[in-house]
């Protein structure tokens, strides 16, 4: 394979690793929120676990990498961070919960849970530039981190099951953009609309691909 650059040197292009992370963080949030809105025994909870670690860790954690390599600085910082998430959740709820006093768990989770609220929020309002789909999950994950943070912070079981239901809507919404994304690398045009915002000339918008009519 010949390297990129140079006099009459191949260029590499990448595939879109949007679909990637945005499926690992769909569906681990998926099977986490089946637990949080009691649709599942808590017997069951270790599952996630796994999941967490190499689908929405290690696999969200590689798309972010591979954004880096697109330039896309948004989705650079939303693979990563949120892969980065799944990796810490999984060292907290298998290590580290132990570690801290009864009488602080409830505050302890839910300042985890504020922290990655805030983060959220200010990468929804960055998300204007991709596709309106994409805003709609960062919009649903904010406040599913919120609901569950307030819940958590209280020890609220029943502010916590709702946040379990919002965090259901929020992977379906990240699952059908995925989805949508595939379809779009695969038959090249939309067959599932995301609502992408119309580039500037030769840009395209953060997690999501150019007009297919350019």
């Amino acid at each position: 394979m010949e390297a990129s650059g140079g006099s009459g040197g191949s260029s590499w292009t990448p595939a879109n690793p949007a679909p990637l992370g945005l499926a690992g963080f769909g569906l681990t949030t998926l099977v986490l929120s089946m637990f949080n809105a009691n649709l599942v025994g808590s017997a069951g909870e270790p599952v996630v676990l796994g999941m967490a670690l190499a689908y929405g860790g290690l696999c969200q954690l590689l798309a972010g990498i591979w954004e880096f390599r697109t330039g896309n600085t948004f989705g650079a910082t939303a693979f990563s961070s949120y892969g980065a998430f799944w990796i810490s959740f999984f060292f907290l709820v298998s290590f580290d919960v132990v570690k801290i006093p009864g009488t602080a768990v409830d505050s302890a989770l839910g300042l985890y849970l504020w922290a990655w609220g805030i983060f959220t929020g200010y990468m929804f309002f960055c998300s204007f530039a991709a596709a309106r789909a994409v805003s709609l999950v960062f919009l649903l994950l904010t406040a599913t981190f919120i609901i569950l943070g307030i819940g958590n912070s209280g020890g609220n079981a029943s502010v916590i099951h709702l946040g379990g239901w919002v965090g259901i809507v929020t992977a379906a919404a990240a699952l059908y953009t995925s989805c949508a994304e595939i379809m779009f690398a695969q038959y090249k045009r939309y067959v599932l609309p995301v609502f992408p915002p119309k580039p500037a000339q030769g840009q395209r918008p953060p997690l999501g691909r150019p007009d297919p009519g350019e």
